[in-house]
């Protein structure tokens, strides 16, 4: 006789056993694989369940469990044959299981209290599930057991309580603070991420980073379609007006260290105004001349800044140039143009104002290396660039004291760089400090000339410094005490390779400069780990640098 059993277990180590299929003597028929000839006979399924058919009268149990199939809820129901008595049938869910104990012709099926009939029959679908996951793994079972219908899907969080819930515009401003390559993951999350990571709002201020090898009308769609302003070209092989006509919004264009990035490449991509473009980066593009200034004076009438450092075909008939056509430039950059004299800075002064009127809303000029600039350019810088707020004078050796007395005369001066000016000396101090009392950072490392008396006047004229470097300057313990009795606003000093400073020089910046927060002392060789410890107690220290590879 071929049985499906579900057991379950019951206090008193009883057991319930329930019988889909009962012998011949309770349901009349023959037992038959194939079926029964007479009134009633069991067969087997395809899918691996048993199907029992009873006599004339008897309720039909494929009907039964046609019936029971529609719920997983435990039904206690009472089945009858005739000639029978009637047996209490307790089913508990759809599933057979595998375990198959030996046929019992007699059964006490009894009836459970309410209480214990609920807590069994959530035991029995349990352990039914458990049985039909573990069927499914194992294809060498007797019995192929039907699948488990799928679980009901989870109820959505509750509004408020999940990211996905956040209106796009908070994602969009969560993902202004992701770098780009992380902007790129989050955009393949799912399209509500996509869409708030391709916002114009979250690219803003991005600098794309650019190989021009081929022609890339796509590419440069895309950079439109996410606002993309800024471009860095890192390698040109294609021509640039493909990029400036692509992406017309264009307004920071980095051709930094392009090497062949010639007059010709120039002129082809600035043949067409470009109102939009502010900020234009050509170092080391060192075959540029001034055709190609030409051209952007021409052009770019809105740039504000240009970087032309490492440019040395540039020349004084450049500098005219951009006095022409430049007058909104507030930063550029000269280093290394090593053909710049003081009659190209007086151009920019608008000292030659029958063909130019000068680049008068300059704010920064830098000056490194141009090695041919005297007194006289600091004279035209004072008259007619009265706007300048920073300049670097940095390596100009033929820079002397008497040009400072020019720069004194600039109300609105902030920055100033001497770093290596050769011929500036203590005096050159004396004259700055006349008048250039809004100065907040200065420079004046590797100018051997300079020693505590320099430092005195600096702290009689320069109280307002925040910035003061003085590497491998002439200065000794007694200079540190004149600046730490006036400079208390001061927050970065760097006096890396001044031998003479010792561990009570230290002891009187560690006592007044209270706002220090970053201290060079590289090279300082009379120091002690005593002095050291005295500085390393200042409040507000950050970066203590003792030595090229021991920064604290």
């Amino acid at each position: 006789m071929a049985t499906n059993t579900e057991l379950l277990p019951f206090h008193h180590q009883t057991t319930l056993a329930v019988l889909n299929n009962l012998n011949n003597s309770h349901c009349g028929g023959s037992n038959s694989n194939n079926g029964g000839n007479g009134g009633g006979g069991a067969a087997t399924s395809a899918g691996g369940g048993a199907a029992v058919g009873g006599g004339a009268g008897a309720p039909s149990w494929a009907a039964i469990d046609e019936l029971y199939q529609q719920t997983e809820l435990p039904v206690l129901t009472r089945a009858g044959a005739t000639g029978t008595t009637h047996h209490h049938l307790l089913r508990f869910t759809p599933y057979a299981l595998h375990h198959r104990p030996p046929p019992h012709h007699h059964h006490q099926l009894q009836t459970l209290p309410p209480a214990l009939y609920l807590q069994h029959a959530a035991a029995a679908a349990a352990a039914a599930a458990a049985a039909a996951a573990h069927a499914q793994h194992h294809h060498h079972h007797h019995h192929h057991l039907p699948h488990r219908p799928a679980s009901p899907e989870s109820p959505p969080p509750a509004e408020g309580t999940h990211i996905s819930n956040l209106f796009p515009e908070l994602l969009e401003q969560i993902f202004e603070h992701l770098p780009v390559r992380d902007l790129g993951r989050a955009a393949q999350v799912c399209t509500a991420w996509r869409d708030a990571a391709y916002a114009k709002s979250v690219w803003k201020g991005v600098e794309a980073k650019l190989h021009l090898k081929r022609s890339s009308p796509s590419l440069f769609n895309c950079l439109v379609k996410r606002g993309i302003k800024k471009v860095q070209i890192l390698s040109l092989r294609r021509s640039l007006k493909d990029l400036v006509l692509g992406v017309p919004a264009l307004t920071s264009l980095n051709l930094s260290g392009c090497f062949n990035v010639a007059d010709m490449n120039l002129g082809h991509a600035f043949s067409v105004d470009l109102p939009n473009l502010k900020t234009l980066d050509l170092s080391l593009c060192k075959q540029i001349t001034d055709t190609s200034l030409g051209r952007i004076a021409q052009h770019l009438r809105n740039l504000e800044t240009l970087e032309l450092g490492g440019c040395c075909n540039i020349t004084n008939t450049g500098l005219l140039l951009i006095a022409w056509g430049l007058k909104k430039l507030k930063h550029l950059n000269l280093r290394s143009c090593w053909h710049i004299s003081d009659q190209g800075i007086g151009h920019l002064a608008g000292f030659s104002r029958e063909t130019a009127e000068g680049n008068l809303q300059l704010e920064y000029l830098g000056l490194q290396d141009c090695q041919r600039l005297s007194d006289e350019a600091l004279g035209h810088i004072a008259q007619g660039l009265t706007s300048l707020k920073s300049i670097n004078l940095s390596f100009c050796v033929s820079v002397t004291d008497s040009g400072l007395k020019h720069l004194a005369r600039m109300p609105k001066l902030e920055q100033l760089n001497l770093r290596s000016c050769d011929n500036i000396s203590d005096i050159g101090m004396a004259y700055l400090t006349e008048g250039g009392s809004g100065i907040n950072s200065l420079d004046v490392s590797f100018c051997d000339k300079i020693s505590d008396q320099a430092l005195t006047h600096i702290a009689q004229g320069l109280y307002r410094l925040r910035s003061l470097s003085l590497n491998q300057c002439q200065i000794t313990d007694q200079g540190m005490l004149k600046i730490a009795k006036a400079l208390h606003e001061l927050e970065n000093l760097n006096i890396g390779q001044c031998s003479r400073i010792t561990d009570k020089g230290l002891q009187t910046l560690a006592e007044d400069l209270t706002n220090l927060k970053t201290i060079d002392l590289y090279g300082c060789t009379q120091l002690s780990s005593k002095g050291i410890d005295i500085i390393m107690k200042l409040p507000k220290l950050q970066k203590l640098n003792l030595g090229l590879w021991l920064v604290r």
